[in-house]
Order: structure tokens, then C-alpha cells, then sequence
């Protein structure tokens, strides 16, 4: 489930990047998402995960719940951190024009 979330996560930095010319280019982009940015993430994911677990071992329910909020919440706050929100001559709301309206966009 981490891996899944954190290259879904890149994948969405990634595409966001390269419709609004964020950054030196595809390839430095897509080197730093494969090499730093997964792992990385893949890393928090995991103790995340492991410390949710530990806390809340003997109750299956509610840590199916924590793990999900906890986790999602993380993506979501790495995806804010990460994402480019200065105006671009190619995204000038600061969002590509394939985002959805009804999604807020990634931030703080």
C-alpha cells in the first residue's frame, strides 16, 4: 500500500510539473521523483504505517480507519510540499488544466 501511494504520488507531481513547465525538464524531474522522491516517501510510509499498527494492534476496525486517514493525510501533506504553486505561463491558476475544479488544490 505505501508503494502504491507513494509512486501514485509522483506520478501526479509528475504529470502536474510537466504540464505546467515546472523545473529544468522531464528527465531531471522524473530523476528526482524515481531516485529521491519515492523512496523517500516509501520510507515515511512504512513507519508510518508500523507506528499506526503498533498503536492500535488490538483493534482491527479502528486501525483500518487510523491507517488510512494517517496515511492519505501524509500524501496529501508531501503532494502540498512539493507541489509548484507559483503562477506559470502555462498554468496560470496554478493548477494544470486537466485538474479537476471540484478537487482543492494541493497545499497549505
Amino acid at each position: 500500500m505505501a508503494l502504491l501511494l507513494a509512486v501514485s504520488a509522483a506520478t501526479l507531481l509528475g504529470r502536474s510539473w510537466s504540464a505546467c513547465d515546472v523545473g529544468v525538464n522531464n528527465a531531471a524531474n522524473s530523476g528526482f521523483l524515481l531516485w529521491l522522491f519515492i523512496p523517500g516517501l516509501w520510507t515515511v510510509l512504512l513507519l508510518l504505517w508500523a507506528a499506526v499498527g503498533a498503536l492500535l494492534e488490538n483493534r482491527p476496525p479502528l486501525r483500518t480507519l487510523a491507517l488510512a486517514v494517517t496515511l492519505l493525510g501524509a500524501v496529501w501533506c508531501v503532494i502540498s510540499i512539493f507541489w509548484e504553486v507559483s503562477v506559470t505561463p502555462a498554468c496560470p491558476s496554478g493548477v494544470p488544466p486537466w485538474w479537476p475544479s471540484f478537487i482543492p488544490t494541493p497545499g497549505f
